[in-house]
């Protein structure tokens, strides 16, 4: 099957060849739309040196790619769970060493890039984002932060590998770092939502990828996105939990997950207990509302196989339902062909009937097991 019946969302991760970077592809591909390329910052997170805290949330340099009207095209973003591919501490530099905002330093490591890519760190996701509202993607590492400054009524500390901001009674605001060697090649290619031709998008931005001369990197996946609207509902969504946490080892196999794949991870178990209790409505609220609150008590986090965060979020920030588990590839027609056993599979999920456990034939030919589950289907 190399089509798609349902809106759907791409993020797919790719790395650069050595001298290249996730520019490099946006200009190619802004160039064969007749559009343009905006630099913007991307939000993540890594470890913190610092005692008492326990990551650092970064913006990084990320591109949007849009067409000629100003319509999405794409959005290039780095992923910090792509290393081994990387320079290794001491021969260059790696994300995820510890950084601390006081010295302006990443421990044990080499930092800057040959773009002169710089990242901006706080331990605090509200600066963070205040941050980023004030800030100018275009400017350079040295004043970057003076908008931040002003705010705060002080200058900004140019360091040597470092410029820093911090409030009057010397508490750390935001840093700007050098980017780590390396970190410009890792590329993420998140696509707007599609509505048809799938196939035909996907092929327009890997074959450009795949001319340049981008690979896909060791710890590599594909992550789909659909419409979370129709899962918000006891029985979707309980079956949603039961397909991702009973069907785990086939779903694994038959989609050929990376086992090197970072931030992956089973549901959890008080999770999977809670959509098997009874959810009818009751006190004025619905089984849906008791349920997304019990829900977010129960330890649902992104980082799993299935991404169900947005689903129980009081204020959700992109109202998807993530499946995270797709491994990695260059190829828009595997992508796809992937893509469409997950879309049949979370259309069962809509059906009432609740999804059953595998049988021992999920085993021997999980393939097979999962295409007998999806064979009920409701549109």
């Amino acid at each position: 099957m190399d089509e798609l019946t349902l809106r759907t969302g791409f993020e797919i991760e790719l790395l650069a060849p050595v001298g290249s970077d996730r520019r490099t592809l946006a200009d190619v591909l802004a160039a064969r739309r007749g559009g343009s390329v905006h630099r913007t910052f991307h939000t993540d997170s890594e470890p913190s040196a610092v005692p008492g805290v326990g990551v650092f949330r970064h913006l990084s340099p990320a591109f949007d790619v849009v067409g000629p009207a100003g319509e999405p095209v794409a959005r290039l973003v780095d992923d910090i769970t792509i290393v081994a591919d990387l320079p290794r501490p001491g021969a260059g530099t790696t994300t995820g060493a510890p950084i601390d905002l006081a010295t302006g330093t990443t421990a044990g490591t080499t930092v800057g890039t040959p773009s002169g890519w710089y990242r901006l760190l706080s331990d605090d996701a509200r600066l963070l984002r205040l941050v980023e509202r004030l800030a100018d993607p275009h400017a350079p590492m040295a004043t970057v932060l003076d908008p931040v400054a002003d705010l705060f009524g002080v200058r900004a500390d140019v360091l040597p590998a470092a410029t820093r901001v911090n409030d009057p009674t010397g508490a750390t605001v935001a840093v700007a770092m050098p980017l780590p060697v390396g970190r410009e090649r890792p590329c993420e290619i998140v696509t707007p939502p599609l509505v048809q031709g799938h196939l035909r998008a996907l092929e327009a931005l890997l074959g450009p990828a795949r001319e340049l001369g981008f690979t896909v990197p060791q710890e590599a996946a594909v992550h789909v996105h659909v419409d979370g609207a129709p899962f918000r509902d006891p029985a979707a969504f309980a079956n949603l939990v039961r397909l991702f946490a009973h069907w785990r080892e086939p779903l694994w196999a038959a989609l050929g997950t990376n086992p090197a794949c970072r931030r992956l991870a089973p549901l959890p178990d008080a999770l999977v207990e809670l959509v098997e209790q009874p959810w009818e409505d009751a006190d004025g609220r619905t089984g849906w509302q008791r349920l997304q609150e019990a829900a977010r008590a129960a330890g649902v986090t992104k980082y799993a196989d299935v991404n169900l965060a947005q689903l129980v979020a009081a204020r959700p920030l992109r109202d998807t339902v993530e499946v995270r588990i797709l491994p990695g590839d260059a190829d828009a027609h595997a992508i796809v062909r992937r893509a469409a056993i997950v879309e049949q599979l979370l259309l069962r999920c809509l059906d009432p009937a609740p999804v059953p456990r595998p049988g021992s034939d999920a085993v021997h030919d999980p393939a097979a097991a999962l295409a007998d589950l999806a064979a009920v289907v409701a549109r």
